[in-house]
């Protein structure tokens, strides 16, 4: 079993950056990939960003690419997104979620998943 617990969210101006961290607890962090979702009022949950188990690849949906970095510190047991230009169509509930495999794009493709944390970026 593994928990997750995200933090970071806000509201924010347009143009400004945030960061989400999601810690991990329970079976070994560094045994899973890594990835961060977000869903919008009246909207899917939709990828984001997504980092393999040692961090030496990384996703990215096309809407955040060249805006948003995911990492992690296995050390520390968190993965983070870091959110630079934030956009008001980045409004959403961000999730942070953990795949026993090879991360991927899908939901299905992970196990377990945080609460989520609010990101609410104004014009």
């Amino acid at each position: 079993q593994v928990q997750l617990v995200e933090s970071g969210g806000g509201l924010v101006q347009a143009g400004v950056s945030l960061r989400l961290s999601c810690v991990a607890s329970g079976r070994t962090f560094s045994s899973y990939g890594m990835g961060w979702f977000r869903q919008a009022p009246g909207k899917e949950r939709e990828f984001v960003a997504a980092i393999n188990r040692s961090g030496g690849s990384t996703y990215y949906a096309d809407s955040v690419k060249g805006r948003f970095t995911i990492s992690r510190d296995n050390a520390k047991n968190t993965v983070y997104l870091q959110m630079n230009s934030l956009k008001p169509e980045d409004t959403a509930v961000y999730y942070c979620a953990a795949a026993g495999g090879f991360p991927t794009i899908s939901r299905g493709g992970y196990d377990y998943w945080g609460q989520g944390t609010q990101v609410t970026v104004s014009s």
